[in-house]
């Protein structure tokens, strides 16, 4: 849903200085770039970037695995030599088929000698999925299909690789691989009304996962959600093509109305007998994350109230049921889940982050929940934990802490001593991949406008041990199209805010001509689009589209306005229940500062984004209607009462308890201020900002008597693509730009 875009000025020989009018020799070479078309960014692989395909690492961090060409090889870290093939392709052909499986995914049993293969992937919602899972195993190199049930879901071997649970039809499963014998654990799931090992709509959407069951590490147990949405209100979505119109129901919860009861189990495989685990007698809350801790029989479930501002770690006897709490984390506004908890080996103590004293770092605890220390202090962030080595006591984390553009490895040991850089030194953004024994990681690191490298590194002094894949081939590619320079810059707002942007600037950049500039935004809570990665913070995709458009003589910019990531807890999030509001002066503020510049055409500017962007350019052309004279909005929420319950009311609280926060910045109730040109996107298969968004801002233009333009994308989610939707859509929005801006 973010975009972002920057210079690829590294790789071209030919941009220099500032061009004069008249014909230099830089000029002449730059004249003899190809231009890129939509053609190149939306419909060839021309800008395609290599990468390591399904690499897993292996049990023993000298070793990882990848597909290639539809066989699983074994690699040496040390020499990415290729040391065995694990399972041809032809081993994954059953028999009477003609080919082998199209296998898009694996993963391993504890001992590496059994493998679960997926083939016929199908996605539900963003992280949701059916596919049909295989057993493979390397003893007796048989290929085996786990179910004839249908299609499962989330297949996980136990960690003694004697079972494997899955869900199906709302239900979880669990089959004895000696056997095969395939036994429920679960049998009163019933769709849109009971949902168990699988997560809701909104907590797959808002709290990032789908999958809603883990084993125990002894393998005994295995603990599961249980999602009673009875209550909850469906959203009827039209299916398009058909003589008549299909309905697609599912259970949708809008902010202040009835959410899921969120139970969790815990299932012995022994005895087949389910207990029900203590989450308090409250149903209005939620219950976001759940795993085994390393001590036995015990459970860590993470509870936080429905306003999510007190977030309480209970750890759980899975044998009783009983549960208690040992954690508690809260904020004046809200506290933000990850999955930065981390059980260390023993049993004894446990690793959890929170932004307490004002930017999230790193702590001790003792299993009781007292806090041993601070690992980590500072006016930066720890964006990911990433390992734990229990031989020498290091943790291994991301964060920002060079610079909120930037994200590095670091290290540092429970002792709260030997904190160290292990990424190179220099700018740009690393996102590491760590051996399960922390001896090895696997880094891509990206900077502005240059194609990802991907390298194998030692994970205690982050020394380079092999490079995987430089993406040369797309570096060459890139030198030879005129592409433009991307700034990183700051000015300060009229209040005194520091604010953070990219600039992107035509390669033959004249500062005695007037630009146009076409300003990005997303703008949403906790996010960047301004930083120093490939994409400058957004999509490969739309910066080569910026790329496109600053070809044709346009500036593209892009502001982080408060409320965004990076910055520590006080700039996200002061835009607390007043959601839209300091962000859409922050972006005016930053059409402002642009119109001082003697370079730009103040007349001139422009704004677009896509989903709380695209909300951002509504709100943007309505209440800052003399700043913008185009905006073209992509998916928008236009009434926060239309979003869901956790995303909505953790930044603006209930619509009961704050309808001012609600009301006081939707576009809708703006429309009349609206003066530029305006083009309204969406898809009308869209599961997560409904469709019923955009119908509700053009019914309040066409009561204001306001002119404006409309595509919409039949059966088309949030994303809005296939086949040739994305060619499409972006042809749309290059003529709207070149005939409006």
């Amino acid at each position: 849903m973010r975009f972002r875009f920057v210079a690829l000025a590294a790789l071209l020989a030919a941009n220099g200085p500032a061009l004069l009018p008249s014909l230099t020799p830089t000029l002449a070479r730059a004249q003899q770039k190809q231009a890129l078309t939509l053609e190149d960014i939306w419909t060839r692989p021309t800008f395609r970037a290599a990468s390591v395909p399904g690499f897993n690492w292996m049990n023993d961090g000298r070793y990882y695995s990848a597909l290639e060409n539809g066989t699983l090889v074994q690699h040496e870290v040390t020499t990415g030599k290729t040391l065995q093939t694990l399972v041809s392709a032809t081993e994954l052909q059953l028999p009477g088929e003609a080919k082998p499986l199209a296998v898009d995914g694996y993963s391993f049993n504890a001992d590496e000698q059994k493998i679960l293969f997926t083939t016929g992937t199908e996605p539900i919602y963003r992280r949701s999925a059916r596919a049909s899972y295989y057993v493979f195993d390397r003893g007796n190199r048989k290929l085996t299909p786990l179910s004839a049930g249908g299609k499962q879901g989330y297949a996980t071997f136990s960690p003694d690789g004697r079972y494997v649970a899955f869900t199906r039809d709302n239900n979880v499963f669990v089959t004895d691989l000696a056997t095969m014998q395939e036994k429920a654990v679960t049998t009163t799931g019933v769709p849109n009304k009971l949902i168990n090992g699988s997560a809701d709509w909104v907590y797959e959407e808002e709290f990032s996962f789908a999958q809603g069951f883990c084993w125990s590490p002894d393998s005994r147990q295995i603990a599961f959600y249980t999602f009673d949405e009875s209550q909850v209100p469906e959203y009827d979505m039209q299916e398009w093509g058909g003589l008549y119109p299909k309905e697609y129901r599912f259970k949708y919860p809008k902010a202040g109305e009835k959410n899921s009861v969120v139970s969790v189990s815990s299932y012995e495989v022994a005895s087949g007998k389910t207990v029900k685990m203590d989450v308090g007698p409250n149903p209005d809350q939620y219950l976001p994350r759940l795993m085994w801790t390393q001590a036995p029989n015990t459970l860590s479930i993470q509870r936080l109230n429905r306003l999510q501002n007190k977030l309480e770690i209970l750890h759980g006897d899975a044998t009783t049921g009983k549960t208690q709490v040992v954690l508690t984390d809260a904020s004046p506004a809200y506290v933000d889940i990850s999955d930065d908890l981390r059980y260390l080996p023993g049993g004894k103590q446990f690793l959890f982050t929170s932004e307490k004293d004002g930017y999230q770092h790193l702590y001790l605890h003792d299993m009781s929940g007292k806090p041993v220390r601070q690992l980590t202090k500072g006016s930066w962030e720890i964006t990911a934990v990433n390992g734990f080595d229990p031989k020498t006591g290091f943790v291994y984390y991301t964060s920002a802490e060079a610079s909120p553009l930037q994200r590095h490895l670091y290290r540092v040991n429970v002792s709260g001593h030997g904190k160290q850089r292990l990424s190179e030194a220099g700018p740009g953004t690393d996102v590491v991949n760590m051996s399960p024994d922390t001896q090895y990681f696997l880094n891509t690191h990206s900077a502005a406008g240059l194609p990802a490298v991907v390298s194998l590194r030692e994970g205690s002094t982050g020394k380079l041990v092999k490079t995987l894949e430089d993406n040369s081939k797309l570096r060459e590619t890139l030198a030879q199209y005129d592409l433009g320079k991307l700034e990183f810059i700051s000015f300060k707002t009229s209040d005194g805010t520091q604010l953070n942007a990219s600039m992107l600037k035509p390669s033959n950049f004249d500062p005695a001509k007037k630009y146009p500039v076409l300003m990005y935004v997303y703008g949403g809570p906790g996010s960047q689009t301004v930083a120093d990665n490939t994409g400058g913070g957004i999509s490969a995709t739309n910066y080569l589209w910026h790329q496109l458009l600053v070809q044709k003589g346009y500036i593209v910019v892009s502001v982080d306005n408060r409320g965004t990531g990076a910055r520590g807890r006080n700039f996200r999030q002061t835009t607390y229940a007043n959601l839209g509001r300091l962000e859409t002066i922050d972006q005016g503020e930053g059409a402002k500062y642009l119109a001082t510049l003697p370079y730009v055409d103040k007349s001139r500017i422009g704004i677009w984004g896509w989903s709380f962007g695209g909300y951002m350019t509504a709100l943007a052309m309505t209440k800052n209607a003399d700043l913008f004279k185009m905006g073209i909005s992509v998916a928008p929420v236009t009434n926060w009462r239309y979003y869901d319950t956790v995303y909505t009311e953790r930044y603006l609280k209930t619509p009961q308890e704050n309808p001012g926060g609600y009301d006081d910045n939707s576009p809708v109730q703006f429309a009349q201020n609206l003066r530029g040109k305006f083009l309204l996107v969406h898809g009308t298969g869209d599961d997560n900002v409904h469709f019923q968004n955009s119908i509700a801002f053009v019914d309040a233009m066409i009561k204001a008597n306001k002119d404006y333009q409309t595509l919409y994308y039949p059966n088309r989610n949030h994303g809005i693509r296939g086949g040739n939707t994305s060619l499409h859509l972006y042809r749309q929005m290059t003529n709207f730009v070149l005939q409006n801006l």
